[in-house]
């Protein structure tokens, strides 16, 4: 925990100054993630995502695969409440979450979850 001004090899930052540096190394890193999709290679193959929502006006899935885009892959809700969409996917390995009624949700079935940017985490998809 920073206690006074912050220094390194005899520069003197302030707090602000501190979190505005966290902040812009965060949006670059995820600039860096977003930027350089992954080389996946073969056939596709159409993966099933579902949420269970039953209170939720509109659910998107959004990942490395849409470069995190939170409005482009709407989902369509079931009569049990669980909203559906099927994507085709080339092999490879994708970090995704889901964007219900404007917050991120995880998705609470998934077995490999990473740490993320924002200090939350991902979760994480195989296809073969």
């Amino acid at each position: 925990m920073i206690t006074g001004p912050a220094s390194m090899v005899g520069f003197t930052f302030s707090y602000k100054e501190v979190i505005e540096m966290a902040a812009l190394e965060v949006v670059k890193k995820l600039r860096e993630s977003v930027s350089r999709p992954q080389q996946m290679a073969g056939a596709t193959q159409e993966v099933e995502f579902t949420f269970h929502a039953p209170e939720a006006k509109k659910v998107c899935v959004s990942g490395k695969f849409n470069a995190w885009n939170t409005s482009s892959m709407p989902m369509k809700k079931g009569k049990d409440g669980t909203w559906r969409i099927k994507l085709k996917l080339s092999p490879g390995k994708y970090e995704y979450k889901y964007f219900v009624d404007g917050t991120w949700a995880s998705d609470l079935s998934c077995s490999e979850l990473v740490p993320n940017p924002f200090g939350t985490e991902n979760c994480v998809i195989s296809v073969h």
